[in-house]
């Protein structure tokens, strides 16, 4: 009985983390660019950063998806537009592009010998994410300003 319990927990877990998503509500509304009583997380890390942003008196300003890159996909050619997390202002001066992804989405996959659904959606999607990533860092450096991956080894301080 109790492996059943185990995987189903698991199991669990997996459905509520991949699906964790809802409104923040910021301690210090003032520091957020935009409509701070509509900011939504998407991820439990995504919920992580806002909490982050918010509290962190280094931060004089944050956003959530408050404006778009244009980007060509290489998936169909088409111009997109994509939306990154988060756009921070520091003490320091500097501004700062922020993605939230998982490690295995910010390195290209390994080569497989045997092509499969998975493998093919993994290619598509490093695809579609560097072309989102050149597009932003282009316009992040036409504004003087930085943009950076971060993955849950920046998070946790997980290395694989």
């Amino acid at each position: 009985m109790m492996p059943y319990i185990e995987v189903g927990f698991q199991l669990f877990i997996r459905i509520v983390m991949k699906f964790y998503q809802g409104r923040f509500q910021p301690k210090f509304p003032n520091k957020y660019k935009g409509d701070p009583t509509n900011i939504i997380y998407r991820s439990s890390w995504e919920l992580q950063c806002m909490s982050y942003f918010d509290r962190n008196p280094d931060i004089v300003w944050w956003a959530s998806e408050e404006f778009a890159i244009p980007y060509r996909s290489p998936i169909d050619g088409k111009l997109h537009r994509y939306f990154p997390d988060f756009i921070v202002k520091t003490s320091n001066g500097d501004t700062v592009v922020f993605e939230v992804k998982p490690a295995s989405q910010s390195k290209p996959p390994e080569k497989k010998s045997r092509i499969t659904k998975k493998y093919i959606n993994e290619v598509k999607t490093w695809g579609v994410n560097q072309a989102k990533w050149n597009a932003a860092v282009e316009f992040c450096s036409d504004r003087n300003w930085k943009f950076q991956v971060i993955t849950e080894e920046h998070l946790f301080g997980k290395n694989k």
